[in-house]
């Protein structure tokens, strides 16, 4: 819960067996400040350290968390406490070979299975699990996103965006968090999808948080590795609210399924292109749509 707004994550998962438990374990132990809303307490992976966020992210001089560490938190409200950031994680496990799937329900998300194979396959089925969503936050099971960056990838909504994209460009990367084949094709999708609808997009970043409500007039249906640009530009021909922010990109745990190989790469190319595409030519008019795959994984 984050400014009486509940926060869902969704984690598309295959083979994320080295560090899924991770992932779901720093996002469930997030804590905010019932009063100031700011993160508190919380351990996030920076690179090769795990450090306590919590001195530097918890600065309001009011508060007064219990068993609180935070410097600047005095005593004059011993009755303000902290509550979860993040109401629940969903990890789909997208047929995996390895452990995923067990590691993750171990370390409390609830799990989900999509034997098809595709980003949008499991991001759909994960949204198909009947729990409340109010903010949806997608984020990878690679370990790749710095958790404690999610109020700034959530702020924005809460003062009126429909969609808020976590920007790598506009950010800072670890080194080697990003191939030249990702840079390249990120910033060449980037750029066509600005010309083509007059838009300022840096990033197709897969760190992000939407509305429930935005998403549902969305109709989202790719099922491949066109999801990404598919959200982004149905909210830009549907007038959403689209925002980015900068965000940190580490070094992913394990190899990557798309940059990682031949394969990979050739099907993200051809599946994010031949979305832009088809919805440049088709619009808005989703029954226009041809019903084509645009992508392998």
């Amino acid at each position: 819960m984050y400014a009486a707004r509940d926060i869902t994550v969704i984690i598309p998962a295959l083979n994320e067996a080295p560090c899924i438990a991770r992932v779901v374990e720093e996002l469930a132990a997030l804590k905010v400040c019932s009063q100031c809303n700011q993160v508190i307490n919380a351990t996030s992976s920076t690179g090769d350290e795990t450090s306590d966020l919590g001195m530097l992210l918890c600065g309001n001089d009011a508060c007064r968390i219990e068993n609180c560490e935070v410097g600047n938190c005095e005593v004059e409200n011993p009755g303000v406490q902290s509550h979860t950031l993040i109401d629940r994680i969903i990890v789909c496990d997208n047929g995996s070979t390895d452990d995923t799937a067990s590691l993750a329900a171990a370390s409390g998300a609830i799990v989900t299975h999509e034997p098809e194979r595709g980003y949008g396959a499991a991001s759909l089925a994960a949204l198909a699990v009947d729990v409340q969503k109010d903010i949806i936050l997608f984020v990878d099971g690679d370990h790749s996103v710095v958790v404690t960056e999610i109020p700034n990838v959530i702020a924005p909504i809460l003062n009126g965006a429909d969609l808020v994209i976590g920007s790598r460009t506009l950010g800072s990367s670890e080194k080697g968090a990003l191939s030249i084949p990702q840079r390249f094709g990120n910033a060449l999708a980037s750029f066509l999808i600005s010309k083509l609808w007059s838009a300022d997009v840096t990033d197709l970043g897969p760190f992000r948080a939407i509305t429930q409500k935005a998403l549902q007039d969305l109709q989202m249906t790719d099922r491949k590795f066109g999801w990404t640009v598919e959200m982004q530009v149905r909210a830009l021909q549907l007038d959403k609210i689209v925002t980015e922010v900068p965000v940190s990109t580490l070094r992913r745990i394990g190899k990557s399924k798309v940059s990682g190989t031949v394969r990979g790469v050739i099907g993200a190319g051809h599946g994010i292109l031949g979305t832009i595409f088809k919805l440049y030519l088709f619009g808005a008019n989703r029954s226009a749509l041809p019903k084509f795959s645009t992508g392998e994984n």
